[in-house]
């Protein structure tokens, strides 16, 4: 664990990785507040992570093994759950380190300790690739600053720069709890309470930048015989950066969110993949509105002052809790690659 630790606190100490050509330097950054995750009542079912006890009687006997169910060595409540976030980054980080040669710093808005970091030059003077993992509740009320907004556009004016928008799964965005509970039997997930609204970081993030984007829903994915998602459709005619060569599928999610775009520009998103719904499971109101396919990966590429890329991806494609394979890796290579 300790690479994820090291990872963890690196924005507390923090030594800036210098540029060099042609080598990307890729960083995350957790829009959470950790103890504000933590501490929520488990005694309230909605808008909450599991605690690791829920996670293994549902998933049982995966993590039956001591390392997780001894309260002495893993910690059983919420704070259980969220670090399995943590080990399940681990291989993407080194995927990248690997690939680039830099560490990948994963930064938490509020971490276990209390520590407040904003997304200002602490965390972008020295990044290529920025990750944002809209994991939070957006009953934690976590909203990007104008200042956090600004530091942002004037990244994205340095050329060569990326920023990846991953907004998590937006589930009973509804009053009527009937329609909240299509969409959970829809997906089918145990763990996932009928309504778990996640992304308000990432949200006001988009606001504030312009990207016409909103993640709406937790679509459950259309899977092969094998197991693995259904295979992408893929607008490789307008993927003229070449960010799904090589790629087929992403990872299996039982709850993914779909990219709504909320512009009548034609030339402001590029909706690169489609995830075809599984239409074996009960009706979803996606569906059941005619939609057989849902945006999984967006792209905006530069455009007016902006000279860096915006790209649109769940977190859980870079976590190997849903498994990795050579498509995916192919998808990380073209990410931590692109020039």
């Amino acid at each position: 664990m300790s690479e994820s630790k090291t990872a963890r606190t690196y924005n507390q100490d923090h030594v800036p990785r210098p540029y060099a050509p042609g080598r990307r330097r890729v960083s995350i950054y957790v829009a959470w507040s950790y103890p504000a995750e933590a501490g929520r009542d488990v005694t309230v079912l909605d808008n909450r992570f599991s605690t690791m006890t829920e996670v293994r009687r549902v998933q049982w006997p995966a993590y039956e093994d001591p390392q997780w169910s001894d309260p002495m060595r893993f910690q059983q409540g919420i704070a259980g759950g969220l670090e399995l976030f943590f080990w399940g980054w681990l291989p993407f980080q080194r995927f990248v380190r690997e690939a680039t040669g830099y560490p990948v710093p994963v930064y938490q808005r509020v971490d276990q300790a209390g520590f407040h970091t904003p997304l200002d030059e602490r965390v972008l003077a020295d990044t290529d690739t920025l990750f944002v993992w809209g994991l939070d509740h957006m009953i934690t009320g976590q909203e990007a600053t104008p200042a956090e907004i600004e530091a942002l556009r004037e990244f994205l004016t340095r050329e060569g720069t990326c920023l990846a928008l991953g907004p998590h799964h937006d589930v009973g965005a509804t009053d009527d709890l009937a329609v909240r509970d299509l969409e959970y039997h829809h997906h089918g997930d145990a763990l996932v309470p009928r309504q778990q609204r996640f992304g308000r970081y990432t949200r006001s993030l988009m606001e504030g930048l312009g990207v016409p984007v909103e993640n709406r829903y937790g679509l459950r994915p259309a899977v092969t015989d094998a197991g693995t998602n259904a295979p992408l459709t893929i607008a490789r005619d307008l993927d003229s950066r070449g960010w799904l060569d090589g790629v087929s599928h992403f990872n299996f999610h039982m709850h993914l969110p779909h990219y709504a775009v909320t512009t009548d520009d034609p030339d402001a998103v590029r909706v690169l993949g489609r995830q075809p719904v599984d239409l074996t499971r009960p009706p979803h109101p996606f569906v059941e509105a005619g939609n057989t396919e849902f945006n999984m990966f967006l792209w905006l590429p530069p455009r007016g002052d902006r000279a860096g890329d915006v790209i649109l991806a769940d977190s859980t494609i870079f976590s190997s809790l849903f498994g990795v394979d050579d498509s995916l890796r192919a998808f990380w290579n073209n990410l931590v690659t692109a020039k």
